[in-house]
């Protein structure tokens, strides 16, 4: 063991297993109410699947929507598989939890943003403001016409509670 403990590692494993936990709740029963979900994640990371065409167009990072429609969502794991249809060409995408970068339901300002790693410098930040979307990769109309205000973002780093 170590001299000291690792919180801020800790924390983004646990962050990613709440992401986990809530993709498998989803995939069992479904998105309740007007929860929906935008995740950004690496397409450079070397376990991550996305055709070909996606991945021209998205060369180094990837925002999907997971709302209204999304198919064959199997979570395991080290990540989730899932179908989403990308202007009526339905495409399956594998995305490792540890590519994730943002999560974000802005049904309820929830949303987390995972910080590039260093092996020895782990650190995870929370945040409750959606992504830039501008860039999304699946189009739906409805969230674009989505005219929520969101309250701009406090960013806690875990930074300021390691010693």
């Amino acid at each position: 063991m170590s001299g000291s403990i690792d919180y801020g590692k800790l924390m983004h494993r646990a962050m990613r297993t709440l992401i986990q936990s809530v993709l498998t709740d989803v995939a069992e029963t479904g998105l309740p109410g007007q929860h929906h979900f935008f995740i950004t994640f690496d397409t450079t990371h070397p376990d991550a699947r996305v055709a070909d065409w996606l991945r021209e167009r998205y060369p180094d990072e990837m925002t999907v929507v997971m709302q209204n429609w999304f198919d064959a969502l199997e979570v395991t794991d080290d990540g989730f598989s899932v179908t989403l249809n990308f202007g009526e060409s339905p495409e399956n995408l594998y995305v490792p939890f540890d590519a994730i970068q943002t999560f974000v339901d802005p049904s309820v300002e929830f949303g987390l943003r995972f910080e590039p790693q260093d092996e020895d410098a782990e650190m995870a930040e929370l945040s409750v403001a959606p992504p830039d979307l501008s860039d999304s990769a699946e189009n739906d109309p409805e969230a674009e016409a989505e005219d929520d205000p969101h309250k701009d973002a406090e960013i806690v780093s875990l930074d300021s509670f390691r010693k």
